[in-house]
């Protein structure tokens, strides 16, 4: 009863002011998916301009891989503390203080003369950038109505499906023509016209709710996702668990995770609101989100490097592949938007996971003969197919949730797509590795004296070597090297085959997830001032 007296008065206030100036919800929408962009596409810019990094700095390719490792833990970090932190704060200050901060971090990575200060400016860019997203979402729900929820969170979506397939295109162009420093300058620009339209546009509610500091519930958080992100993001490089560094970080990512969970359930002023998850949509739906995460950011991971390493593209190239797919998203968000209240969005997320599990299948199909016109259908279906899972998730997750819960549901929805994401990666490098072990040693099998197709293309290769020397013994060997390469591309191949069905796989398995879910046309009205 107290706390609904207590916020009354913004609610009422807040009504007013969308009577008054109806168009204002959507430069508010514009200003907060805006600055969410420009989060999402840093995620991913930077991972074409490490070789350069890697050379102008003098760090090895395990040291420079910490310029992503470090931004990785800063921002999940960050993700789940963005309710308490706008609580403490007020939501506008701590909005603006994230765009101010992420701007003038930017500016220190450009500068950087050294690895330990660029990795320094990442983290810096991740504390204060890793909240943007889940705020502003939390920002939307609260703005609008339900019923104008899904144009609003279309135009939030734009940003945040189409962000990581821009990332690598506008880095490689950046890093091509002007150099790797100009992949963080580009943030200043944009950072201060974010930060100008969110001091001009966002409400003035700066009202501090809480002052106490969970101090403790803050240090097990950074105990356990720094361990977390830190083992799936590194351990491929370590070897895993050979590696005496992830195992300890495996052991002190559990314990703290277990201790956090069992510290914030307990006190009265949690840093992180865990109690949220009692409501079915919003656990039902982070479980989902995990998945979600592992199968698109793990799609996206896997075809640029298909890409870059079994076609030869460039990085740009590798853009310009995927940027259909990109359009394709952003032009059915609207689609989705309108669609949204009035089809049950558990319909729309399961037609959008059969439609990605139908793409990943398709490319499946790829043989040393695939170009990008063999790839461009299954991309285009994939863009197509992920709208209708992210935004119908989002409205029937987050959008579920009282107003009140909203901030708090939406740092804990948006941590689990970046968990989910970490370890989708995790798992394709892995599996993507064991898979080429196994087809190799199966395609080995086959180069033996007594195969003759292996002899007849041996002979082949032999004379055809032998032209260009008189030595039998060297053309022999070169035939054999040109034999063996052939082998390495195609257990390659076999293996990205493999990881797109088991992606396509994953989104039928995960189907079962939606009956946790709810419908939020049919959830109950909050009550609203008159």
């Amino acid at each position: 009863m107290t706390a609904s007296i207590r916020t009354a008065p913004p609610t009422i206030k807040k009504a007013h002011e969308t009577a008054e100036a109806p168009w204002l919800k959507w430069v508010i929408a514009i200003t907060v998916s805006f600055a969410a962009i420009l989060e999402v596409v840093d995620s991913s810019i930077v991972n074409v301009a490490l070789p350069d990094m890697q050379g102008n700095l003098g760090a090895t390719l395990s040291e420079v891989g910490w310029v992503i490792t470090g931004y990785g833990i800063a921002t999940a970090i960050m993700i789940p503390l963005t309710a308490w932190l706008g609580d403490f704060f007020g939501r506008k200050r701590y909005f603006l203080f994230s765009l101010i901060g992420f701007t003038l971090s930017s500016v220190f990575c450009g500068f950087a003369t050294s690895l330990p200060m660029l990795v320094t400016g990442r983290i810096l860019q991740g504390l204060c950038g890793g909240g943007l997203i889940a705020k502003a979402q939390s920002i939307l729900f609260e703005t609008f109505p339900r019923e104008e929820q899904g144009m609003a969170q279309a135009l939030f979506g734009i940003g945040v499906i189409v962000g990581p397939v821009i990332g690598p295109t506008l880095g490689g162009y950046l890093t091509d023509t002007l150099g790797w420093r100009w992949i963080f300058f580009i943030n200043i620009p944009f950072g201060i016209l974010a930060t100008t339209m969110a001091a001009l546009f966002l409400p003035n509610q700066n009202e501090r709710k809480i002052s106490k500091v969970d101090w403790l519930g803050i240090g097990l958080l950074v105990l356990f996702i720094a361990s977390l992100q830190t083992v799936l993001e590194q351990g491929q490089q370590e070897d895993w668990f050979s590696s005496r560094m992830i195992t300890t970080l495996t052991i002190s990512g559990i314990v703290g995770a277990a201790a956090f969970i069992f510290h914030e359930l307990r006190t009265k002023a949690p840093a992180v609101n865990l109690r949220v998850l009692k409501y079915r949509a919003l656990s039902g739906g982070s479980m989902y989100s995990l998945m979600l995460g592992m199968g698109l950011y793990g799609a996206t991971f896997a075809v640029p490097i298909f890409c870059q390493n079994i076609l030869h593209y460039t990085a740009m190239q590798t853009g310009m592949l995927m940027l259909p797919s990109a359009i394709a998203s952003g032009l059915m968000m609207p689609v989705i938007g309108k669609l949204s209240g009035k089809v049950d969005p558990r319909i729309m997320i399961g037609g959008g996971a059969i439609g990605s599990a139908v793409s990943m299948f398709m490319l499946a199909s790829i043989n040393p003969d695939t170009s990008a016109d063999t790839m461009f259908w299954p991309l285009l279906l994939r863009g197509a197919s992920s709208v209708f899972m992210f935004m119908s998730l989002s409205m029937a997750s987050v959008g579920a949730l009282p107003k009140a819960s909203i901030p708090d549901g939406s740092g804990i929805y948006n941590l689990s797509r970046q968990i989910g994401g970490s370890l989708g990666i995790a798992i394709i490098t892995l599996v993507l590795e064991q898979r080429e072990a196994f087809h190799r040693a199966m395609l080995v099998a086959n180069f033996s004296e007594y195969n003759p197709i292996f002899r007849d293309r041996l002979a082949a290769l032999t004379g055809a070597f032998q032209a260009h020397t008189s030595d039998f013994s060297v053309a022999h060997s070169q035939a054999i090297a040109s034999l063996n390469n052939m082998l390495n591309v195609q257990a390659t191949i076999l293996s990205f085959a493999d990881i797109f069905r088991m992606v396509g796989f994953a989104f039928i398995i995960s189907l079962p997830l939606l009956f946790l879910l709810s419908n939020p046309a049919k959830s109950t009205k909050p009550l609203t001032a008159h």
